[in-house]
């Protein structure tokens, strides 16, 4: 059974958006692979020096993803933080990093972009990090999306470098995971692209939102005037909407207003109505699921040093074998 690894961001709640991809991708892997999902806390910080609630972020993610299907008993679910060994491999591969390289990262271009005040020494070794948290379980597989393929050849380059610099076929080349579907790719309610993070804008429905809230993010929504003729294309804020009621609604919904919409005669406020009611209900269990694990800290306590100790136990045997290959002794 092949290695997977993969981290998670303790930024921000889980939205529909994730459900259907990361998550449900996720589920799918534990039960298929050996697989390895990290909250990368460590990772975090190069954007959130002084976060106001670390901790608390990685409760809630943690809490969101057990909710959600990830299951402790069938993949090791950690910390990063809470595998030490991870950032003396990330040190040890630090060495053989270069400055040209790393900067030439398009990840880290946009981030100085972004954050001129905040270019740390973090964010500039960045992807080394990511290769430590892959290959000190020595994965064959990593899940990456399109803004990710730069750190996955990374990633590889530096398992390739240990093996040639100290001579020795050691590390795994990792590839990419294939899903071998079509995934599904949620849209925001903003009228364009995918489902985001940006609450404010209030593109994204959060697992986590409250009834009140789930509704009126879904009444305002993004609308035209309606058609004006019969059976026309629909433009992208509406195929939006459609494409949300795909996942959420019961055929027959989803019928009704496609042909109300063919005819010229749909009204969009019912049709939000009908979405806002409908995703409620797929959010509802999670919600209160999500709800009783926080409220739970013996249990995620207990996944949590469950996780930790499976992590430490692959990831020091790595290490124990690198600084060999090194040439560590002990006297």
């Amino acid at each position: 059974m092949e290695t997977v690894v993969s981290g998670i961001r303790p930024t921000g709640n889980l939205h529909l958006g994730n459900y259907f991809g990361a998550v449900k991708n996720f589920i799918k892997m534990q039960n298929e692979s050996n697989c390895y999902f990290f909250i990368a806390d460590y990772h975090s910080l190069t954007t959130h020096p002084t976060p106001e609630d670390l901790h608390g972020n990685v409760k809630q993610v943690l809490a969101e993803y057990l909710a959600s299907g990830l299951d402790p008993e069938k993949a090791v679910i950690y910390l990063q933080s809470d595998v030490p060994e991870v950032t003396e491999l990330y040190l040890l591969l630090n060495m053989n990093a270069y400055v040209g390289e790393l900067e030439r990262c398009t990840s880290f271009k946009e981030k100085v972009r972004k954050q001129p005040d905040n270019v740390n020494a973090g964010l500039l070794t960045y992807p080394v990090l990511m290769a430590a948290d892959v290959i000190i379980h020595k994965a064959a597989k990593v899940p990456v999306g399109k803004d990710q393929e730069q750190n996955l050849e990374m990633m590889r380059t530096f398992a390739r470098r240990f093996n040639r610099m100290y001579k020795a076929d050691y590390f795994p080349i990792p590839q990419a995971y294939n899903f071998g579907e079509q995934l599904i790719k949620i849209p925001g309610l903003d009228g364009s692209g995918k489902m985001g993070k940006s609450e404010a804008e209030g593109n994204a429905i959060f697992l986590y939102d409250e009834p009140k809230v789930l509704k009126k993010k879904v009444m305002r929504a993004v609308t035209d005037a309606g058609p004006t003729q019969m059976n026309q294309q629909k433009p992208e804020p509406i195929q939006n909407l459609f494409t949300l009621m795909e996942v959420v609604s019961d055929k027959e919904a989803l019928e009704y207003f496609d042909e109300q919409y063919n005819q010229c005669s749909i009204r969009y406020g019912d049709m939000k109505k009908q979405l806002a009611e409908d995703i409620e209900k797929f959010v509802a269990p999670i919600r209160e699921r999500i709800k009783e694990i926080k409220a739970d800290e013996a249990y995620l306590g207990r996944v949590a040093k469950m996780g930790a100790d499976k992590a430490r136990e692959s990831a020091s045997r790595t290490l124990n074998e690198v600084r060999e290959i090194i040439g560590f002794r002990k006297f």
